[in-house]
């Protein structure tokens, strides 16, 4: 007979929460806002999702690329979206999405794992923290049970810290029979703390039904499984979401053509499951760094500095794009090659943040970013 901690910990075939703290309890949570985090990671090209169409030097950088922009409406008479980017697009035009461009973290060099590490950790260099931003997060809001979740195998570094989080990762091993489950429960009844972790286990599968049982064969199951975590008032607070694939190195045209499509059907999907919760959610998007301004011999793009965030949600502010542009001249270029920062995507971050949630946003920057103005 197994024990039962080792049966817990193997998840013993079932496509169920994988727990990484106990005690959470499930229920309505004290704050009716949510937000879901969405990591580009292998650094996006900011420069193709919304393309500065009206910078004179465009054409010059970016000729193999510029085509697919001819017939796209602009935003803010300068900009035009990607046109895989069909989704955000009807969200811009209904007053749902901002845009910050040309923006950066603390980080100044191009190596994915480090610019990882510091946009997920928070602090102002890499490995510095061993905790992250929206572990922090889950501290500062309301009292009570916050239900914070990762869609991933494992909890993300952006969420690892003392507030308790869990992990969802579905799996393609057949589904356990109610008989077995009940069984499991039966035995986890006298131990108050493997029945915590069984519990949220058993609602976190309910919650995601069958979206969860189809191993995200594609990007539409992802955002509707993500929307199904989230909604109601059993739904996640927090949640955080990995989208790959952006390290655009050659035949980027095609490439992040298939890239910026299935990030956009999932937000489509996940934004159309959502339903009335949606006006009380915020999703960000953002990467780890941009790509270099100009084409290279392969039709991609190499690791650059500046890129773009998106912001999407039913009760922003204000729509739009938030930029200082920097311009695209030679000598307008962070060192001579790639799109110069000019705005802090941690400061963003956090004042948009603190403002969905009512926080202050003093406060909220100097718990989520420790050490950045």
């Amino acid at each position: 007979m197994l024990d039962r901690r080792r049966l817990i910990a193997s998840g013993a075939g079932f496509a169920l929460a994988s727990i990484a703290a106990p005690g959470i309890a499930l229920g309505r949570a004290a704050t009716d806002k949510r937000l879901l985090f969405v990591i580009q990671r292998g650094a996006a090209d900011g420069m193709a999702l919304l393309a500065p169409v009206g910078d004179p030097h465009f054409m010059a950088l970016r000729h193999l690329f510029a085509p697919d922009y001819e017939a796209r409406p602009r935003l803010s008479s300068f900009f035009a979206l990607h046109p895989k980017l069909e989704m955000v697009g009807k969200l811009a035009a209904s007053g749902d999405a901002r845009f910050l461009h040309a923006a950066a973290t603390a980080y100044r060099e191009r190596s994915h794992f480090d610019a990882q590490n510091l946009l997920e950790g928070g602090g102002t260099r890499a490995y510095q923290r061993r905790d992250g931003w929206l572990n922090r997060l889950v501290g500062l809001l309301p009292d009570g049970e916050v239900r914070a979740l990762a869609l991933s195998p494992q909890v993300p570094l952006a969420m690892q810290g003392p507030e308790r989080v869990t992990s969802y990762a579905p799996t393609a091993i057949p589904e356990a029979d109610g008989d077995l489950l009940e069984r499991v429960s039966d035995l986890y009844a006298d131990d108050p703390q493997l029945l915590s972790l069984w519990s949220e286990a058993l609602k976190t599968r309910e919650m995601a039904g069958d979206t969860g049982l189809k191993n995200l064969r594609n990007a539409q199951q992802a955002g509707a499984l993500a929307a199904s975590l989230m909604a109601g008032p059993e739904g996640a607070r927090v949640m955080m979401v990995e989208s790959t694939g952006w390290d655009s190195h050659a035949n980027q045209r095609g490439q992040l053509g298939r890239t910026v499509g299935n990030l956009d059907t999932m937000l489509g999907a996940f934004h159309a499951r959502m339903g009335d919760d949606w006006r009380n959610t915020l999703v960000i998007v953002a990467t780890e760094f941009g790509r270099t301004a100009q084409v290279n011999g392969t039709a991609g793009t190499d690791h650059g500095t500046a890129s773009m965030a998106m912001f999407l949600g039913g009760n922003l502010p204000r729509a739009g794009v938030d930029t200082d542009w920097p311009g695209l001249a030679p000598a307008q270029l962070h060192e001579g090659r790639d799109l110069r920062p000019t705005a802090s995507l941690e400061q963003k971050i956090a004042s948009t943040v603190a403002g969905h949630f009512g926080l202050d946003g003093g406060r909220t920057m100097a718990a989520l970013f420790p050490g950045r103005s």
